[in-house]
């Protein structure tokens, strides 16, 4: 137990000591970036906030080549030290040296479902508010134009996001079964209520009575099945930034009114088994750093240097499959789990010549 013990911590000092270098670096890229944008009420020490806000976002769609990295880094460290080899000739046997590795794991494994649902998308989404709220006081424009939604022969379009997500700038047209244009309303807000129905406030409506076009007004108007209060601080965000519920529902409201959610659901597949390629990650590092033949054989550079290259085709490998599942039109998460299904094999195969 003692061994096992020193062997999961070490792992995940190991990650940690990964984990904060790529921070800094990306971090620091991000600061960089950051610091163009600024103009009066948005000065540096906000664009500090910004970047510390976002930046878990960034690491955790990072945490496969952290974990791989870290893990390799921790187990050849212990290998370099001849400290496996002592384990090893203890008796230690390899289901243990798995099962040390296994436990820290998967609480990694939890720890990262937990992060994409309730805490990185909240806390980006945060970091995007703020920062529209200095740059532009309590008005935030909505990204490329804003944001149009379709329900059949109805389309709707808002145009900026006002604190406490509340819609604003709100426009909805309607068509007939010929393409003609039979209604169209402008309002200035909406109150957003539990089951997609919202209040529109301030409105004005243009409705085609008998070939020609009628204008009233009104204070309130109900409108049904449109964005729920779940699904609004999204509609700023790049579908990487929403978290896990949020993804799917959107993916099956857009799916229910015939529009385009291939991307939401891909990305929700994505982030759901995320965890299991980190999983298929530390096993692969395993025999490439743990073999008690490694310290001899190879430097502790080359060690992360086999990491990095593994990273990095990891990285192109996934893009590959991401294109080639869209365009052969193969089951999301098949296409999602692959990239775990193939890392995960490499490794097994590897475990199974690993000389220990």
């Amino acid at each position: 137990m003692i061994l096992e013990r020193y062997i999961g911590l070490s792992l995940i000092k190991g990650w940690l000591l990964v984990l904060a270098i790529l921070g800094a670096v990306f971090g620091l890229i991000s600061f960089t970036e950051e610091l163009g944008r600024i103009e009066e009420g948005y000065q540096i020490l906000d664009v500090v906030r910004y970047t510390l806000l976002s930046l878990p976002n960034q690491l955790v769609s990072l945490a496969p080549v952290i974990a791989l990295l870290g893990s390799i880094v921790a187990l050849a460290n212990l290998d370099r030290h001849n400290e496996l080899t002592i384990i090893s000739c203890t008796g230690f046997p390899p289901v243990k040296l798995l099962r040390a590795i296994a436990i820290p794991t998967i609480l990694l494994m939890a720890g990262l479902w937990v992060s994409m649902e309730y805490i990185t998308p909240k806390l980006q989404q945060s970091a995007a508010s703020e920062r529209q709220s200095l740059r532009d006081g309590s008005k935030t424009w909505l990204p490329g134009g804003g944001v149009w939604s379709t329900d059949g022969r109805r389309y709707i379009h808002i145009r900026r996001m006002y604190k406490d997500n509340i819609p604003g700038w709100i426009s909805l047209f309607e068509f007939d079964k010929s393409r003609q244009l039979i209604r169209a309303v402008r309002a200035d807000t909406a109150q957003v209520n539990e089951d997609r129905s919202w209040i529109f406030e301030k409105v004005r409506e243009k409705k085609r009575v008998r070939g020609k076009f009628e204008t009233r007004d009104y204070q309130e108007l109900k409108v049904e099945n449109l964005w729920s209060s779940d699904e609004l601080p999204t509609l700023s965000l790049h579908w990487d930034n929403m978290n896990l519920s949020v993804l799917y529902r959107y993916s099956q409201y857009l799916a229910s009114n015939g529009q385009p959610m291939e991307k939401y659901l891909n990305t929700f597949w994505q982030k759901l088994l995320m965890p299991l390629t980190v999983c298929a990650m530390v096993l692969l590092a395993t025999p490439i750093s743990a073999s008690i033949t490694a310290g001899r054989d190879r430097s502790f550079g080359i060690n992360i240097g086999i990491g990095a290259m593994v990273g990095i085709f990891f990285y192109l490998g996934t893009q590959i499959i991401f294109s080639l599942g869209q365009l052969l039109q193969w089951s999301m998460p098949v296409v999602a789990a692959l990239p775990a299904v193939i890392i995960l094999s490499c490794a097994l195969l590897l475990l199974r010549r690993m000389r220990w």
